[in-house]
This record gives C-alpha cells, sequence and structure tokens, in this order.
C-alpha cells in the first residue's frame, strides 16, 4: 500500500478543523462514529458463528421487531460516545426517547442514528448499513428540551452512513463535498477511496420495493411505467435495483445515478422511512453530492420534525430523476 493514502483521521484534521463551525470536537466525534462502526463490522461478519442472528422477542420505537444485532448495534454507538463528552444526546430507531449520553450535559452536538439499516437481510448475507446525521445544540438549550432535537434537515451540520458489505465504506459530508472512507480491515484504518463524490446528473436504475406497486397512487403507477417502458431513444428502459436496505441502494445510485423512491400507502399513509435518522441524513449527503431530496412536493431537508420518530415519503437520487418524479407525482404525467 502506497503510504501516501490518506486516513479518515488525517482527512479530518486537514479538511474540518480549520472550520470554525465544526473544529477537532467534531473531528473527534467522526474518529468515535469510525470507532463503532470498525466494532459493528467485526460483529456483523462473524454473526453466523456467534449466534447473533435472529430476533429479541421485543420491538423498537417505531414497532419493527428487533434482531439481536439491532441491539448490539445500537449500544455499541452509545458506547462509544458515553464519557467522551462529545454528544449530549442520541436518538436512534431502537429507543423510544432520546438518550443522555454520560457525561455529553456540556456537548455541542445531537447524534441522530439508525444503527442497522436493512437489518432484515442478515441472515441471507446481504449489505446493511448505519446511518447518522449530526445536529450542533442549540445554545443556551436544556437537555429536556425537544427543540434542541425537533429539527428540520437544513440544520444538520454533518451526516452519512458506513455500509457494511464486501467492504465497510464510511461515506459522509460535512455540507463541503462529500468523500469515502473504505476500512483496511488489515490496518485497522478507513482510507480516502473516494474522493469528491459526485452523483451524475441522471440515471438508468431505479430502487423501489415493487410489491407495494397495487397500492400506490395511480402517478406513481404512471412513473413507474415510464421508468420501465422505451421512454426515450436514449437510455432505455431503467433497471430495477431494490436490496431492502437503504443504504446499500442509495450507495449504488449516489455513484452510478438514478432514483430510489418509497412514497405512501394505505398501510403507510405518511410513509414509512424516518425522516429524522433516515431521509434528511441521507438527503443531506446526496444534494452535497449534486443530488436531490422530495417527499414528492417538497425538499426533504425542509421538512420541520415535529416527533423524533416521524416518518415521510421519500424519492431521492440524480437531481433530474427527482426532478421527473415530482412531476409524476403532482402532475400524473411527464411535463415537457
Amino acid at each position: 500500500m502506497s503510504t501516501q493514502a490518506i486516513s479518515l483521521t488525517r482527512h479530518l484534521l486537514n479538511h474540518e478543523a480549520k472550520y470554525l463551525a465544526l473544529g477537532t470536537e467534531f473531528c473527534h466525534l467522526m474518529v468515535q462514529l469510525a470507532f463503532a462502526a470498525k466494532i459493528m463490522a467485526r460483529e456483523i461478519t462473524r454473526a453466523a458463528l456467534i449466534g447473533s442472528f435472529g430476533f429479541t422477542g421485543e420491538q423498537n420505537a417505531t414497532g419493527d421487531v428487533q434482531k439481536k444485532l439491532d441491539v448490539f448495534t445500537n449500544e455499541t454507538v452509545i458506547g462509544a460516545f458515553a464519557r467522551t463528552g462529545l454528544v449530549a444526546e442520541i436518538i436512534s430507531e431502537e429507543m423510544e426517547v432520546p438518550k443522555r449520553v454520560p457525561g455529553g450535559a456540556n456537548s455541542h452536538f445531537i447524534l441522530c442514528t439508525d444503527p442497522l439499516d436493512g437489518s432484515s437481510n442478515i441472515e441471507a448475507n446481504g449489505a446493511v448499513g448505519t446511518i447518522f446525521a449530526v445536529y450542533r445544540r442549540p445554545e443556551k438549550s436544556g437537555r429536556d428540551d425537544l427543540l434542541q432535537v425537533l429539527r428540520r434537515g437544513s440544520e444538520q451540520v454533518a451526516a452519512g452512513y458506513v455500509m457494511y458489505g464486501p467492504s465497510t465504506l464510511l461515506v459522509y459530508t460535512s455540507c463541503a463535498g462529500v468523500y469515502g472512507f473504505t476500512l483496511d480491515p488489515n490496518l485497522g484504518e478507513f482510507l480516502l477511496s473516494h474522493a469528491e463524490i459526485r452523483c451524475p446528473a441522471r440515471g438508468n436504475y431505479f430502487s423501489a420495493n415493487l410489491g407495494h406497486l397495487p397500492q400506490w397512487h395511480p402517478n406513481i403507477q404512471r412513473y413507474v411505467e415510464y421508468l420501465t417502458g422505451n421512454h426515450t431513444s436514449t437510455t432505455g428502459p431503467y433497471s430495477l435495483r431494490y436490496t431492502g436496505a437503504f443504504v446499500a441502494d442509495l450507495h449504488r445510485i449516489l455513484v452510478s445515478g438514478g432514483i430510489f423512491f418509497y412514497p405512501a400507502d394505505p398501510e403507510h399513509p405518511t410513509g414509512k422511512l424516518r425522516l429524522l435518522y433516515e431521509c434528511a441524513p441521507l438527503g443531506l449527503l446526496i444534494e452535497n453530492a449534486g443530488g436531490r431530496a422530495s417527499d414528492g412536493q417538497r425538499r426533504i431537508l425542509d421538512i420541520e420534525t415535529q416527533d423524533i420518530h416521524q416518518r415521510t415519503p421519500i424519492a431521492i437520487g440524480s437531481a433530474e430523476d427527482v426532478a421527473l418524479y415530482e412531476r409524476f407525482f403532482q402532475h400524473g404525467a411527464q411535463i415537457s
């Protein structure tokens, strides 16, 4: 390996420490996130060998049945920040209320996370991920003040994800570019592998759970017909790629272009994916890579959170693809 390889820590010190809005405290926060990701990557890799498969018999805050790895990853994130003074509160899919972090009373940051996105893929050896968002804690806000956590996505100072697949990949933005780091297991270091990621303006992939197609609004059904038909002489039909892990589907679209969408349906009239720790963080990331994220009518980052487990419909990906989705969603047909 070249000695010119750039580690995550070196990148953070060179790229983030100079920004007064973030500074070295944010660098330490990201290093702790990376540390937690290494622990989770190790556990996920050997889950079949150490009995980490299966359910706990409990449900999380949003009604999903918890798996053992859901609990493990949630506890790992909390443990990584305990007594570090880096995070005041952690909001997680796996917890009904925000978690006060021991030693974080004077911290400047709030962390929101889905610790194990796509956990249904575990037994099938499919890709899974971790999603995270970082908010700056408002000045003079009390630790019991929900205003410090009920925010618009546009107020995030950083966001990203870790994908556990053939390799472990950490991708993040602090609103100054999007960068990806691949874990070298021999060194135990995340190394810069994707610099200044840009999402193509348009792609030819789409990701959606078509099992719900009959329940979607007719305008969305027409959009799917458009994607799968010979709509232009240049691109032809879009190819369907859907893994069941938001992180994995989004990563493909980030680097190759296209669109992921999960609209509302009768079972989920306000959408299925959670705003604060799934849609908003990936919305911030895709926008900083040149893409878009929308609920069909408005920018995801403009939605004000009313509840920490609030759900939303989402269409996210290449800017032109999302714009076309919005036109179908609102008008039922392509508008020239």
